[in-house]
Formats: structure tokens, C-alpha cells, sequence
């Protein structure tokens, strides 16, 4: 493939991706990431996804800012945040196949378990035994170490989430101003150590930044017209297959 080629396919992924991340709230980096792996490589996907990471919670912060549930949010944070570190330690010390084998053997489990989850019962879980199941706290940590890592907590988040913030515009905002917390603190520790300066990391993202206005405006317009329930259900189906994609992927780099 072609630089050119390669950077229009980061796009386009960027912009499908980020309209299924403006009607749920997340899953843009989780699945664009085994594909930006193969475009443009691990580092420059990591950090192209986590500048828009960063942009899109502003969008949807900015629009339904009184909506964000505050108690769930310092509870998530709590429990997420001393994880992210240490998938920062991880991501500069392991080799990016093991890390990539890794990732996507935890994205195959989290979409074949929420999508089986969803099925069983749609909303019907208790939000308080949600904040009291420790289970699920472990959840969240998980979901700080891999969001430190590749920017793609999001699915460990999203198993508390899910269960604790039922109502969909609650889930989508709230989770929001997590991303922008998280992603706001890996973009400074990176640009103190001068992680930021590459500039084929800028030709990425100037260029995907057409798709990524384009992704989040259909994904804002599709939010209240979209049945929740069965858009989840597909991107855990897609977190399952791009994990899939990813393990397969990095697995035959390792032992081939």
C-alpha cells in the first residue's frame, strides 16, 4: 500500500469509527486501531487516536455538559486512573506485537461477552450493584492500564458503564469527560518528554481531520435517532472481530 493510500484509509477508518464513538460514546480507538496498526504502525496510531480521542469528548462536553453524572464520573475516575500509568510504563517497555496479542485477545473477550451480556438483558441490571460490585471496580483499573497503553480503555470502562449509567445520553457524556480527563494527561506527559514532534504524527492528523469532523457529525446526527440497543450490540461484535484481527495479526509476527 502506497503512503498516499495508506493515509486516505486512515482517514476513512477514522471517520467510521469516530461515528460510532458520536453515537455511543465510545469505541473509536478500540476499533480503529488493529487498522491504523497496519496503515501507519503502532506509536503513530496510538497518538493520532488519542489527539481526536481528546477532541470529540470536547463536542459532545460542549453540547450536553449538564447531563454528565458526576457521582459515576469520580468513581470511574478513581478507579481507572492509577491504571494509567502503568499501561504508559507498559507501551514504551514491551515489544508492540506482544502488546498488539494482548489487546486484542482482551477486545475478543470484552465483545463476545458484552454482546452475549446484551443479549441476555437489555438494561435490566441494578445501577447500584454496578457501584458496589468490586468485580467491576477491577474492571475499571483494567480499563486505565489498557487506556494508558493504546488509548482503548474504553471497553473495561464500558462493562461497569453499561450497567451503572443505563440511560444513553448519561453513558455517552459522562464517558466523555473520562476520555478527556485520560487522554488530556497522556497527551501532556508526551509532549513534556517531546513524543509529540514527529511530523509524519501531524500529516496524519491533518489529514484525517476532514474524515473526523465528517464521522463526528453523522455520529451526533444518528445519536438520537438510532435504536442504543442494537448499535451496541454491533460494536461489541465489531470489537470482537477487529481483536480478532489484531491477535491473528500480531501472532504470526511473533512465531512466523
Amino acid at each position: 500500500m502506497s503512503n498516499t493510500a495508506a493515509l486516505i484509509v486512515t482517514g476513512l477508518v477514522i471517520m467510521l469509527t469516530n461515528a460510532i464513538e458520536g453515537v455511543t460514546g465510545f469505541g473509536s480507538a478500540v476499533i480503529a486501531l488493529p487498522f491504523l496498526n497496519f496503515t501507519v504502525g503502532l506509536h503513530l496510531a496510538v497518538k493520532s487516536l488519542c489527539f481526536f480521542g481528546w477532541l470529540v469528548p470536547i463536542y459532545i462536553i460542549a453540547r450536553s455538559y449538564k447531563h454528565i453524572n458526576w457521582r459515576d464520573f469520580g468513581s470511574i475516575l478513581l478507579w481507572c486512573a492509577p491504571g494509567v500509568p502503568v499501561g504508559m510504563l507498559l507501551f514504551g517497555l514491551l515489544p508492540a506485537a506482544y502488546l498488539c496479542v494482548l489487546l486484542g485477545a482482551f477486545m475478543v473477550y470484552v465483545g463476545v461477552s458484552g454482546w452475549r451480556g446484551m443479549r441476555r438483558k437489555a438494561g435490566g441490571y441494578d445501577p447500584e450493584l454496578a457501584r458496589r460490585s468490586k468485580l467491576l471496580k477491577l474492571s475499571l483499573f483494567c480499563g486505565g492500564v489498557i487506556q494508558g497503553a493504546f488509548g482503548t480503555g474504553g471497553p473495561f470502562v464500558v462493562i461497569y458503564a453499561a450497567k451503572a449509567l443505563p440511560d444513553k445520553s448519561l453513558f455517552r457524556v459522562t464517558l466523555s469527560m473520562l476520555w478527556l480527563v485520560i487522554n488530556s494527561s497522556r497527551m501532556a506527559a508526551w509532549l513534556v518528554r517531546g513524543e509529540l514532534s514527529d511530523p509524519m504524527l501531524w500529516k496524519i492528523i491533518l489529514i484525517s481531520f476532514p474524515f473526523w469532523a465528517a464521522g463526528l457529525l453523522l455520529g451526533d446526527y444518528l445519536h438520537n435517532r438510532a435504536s442504543e440497543y442494537h448499535f451496541k450490540l454491533g460494536v461489541y461484535l465489531l470489537i470482537g472481530v477487529s481483536g480478532s484481527v489484531m491477535f491473528l495479526n500480531n501472532l504470526r509476527l511473533i512465531f512466523g
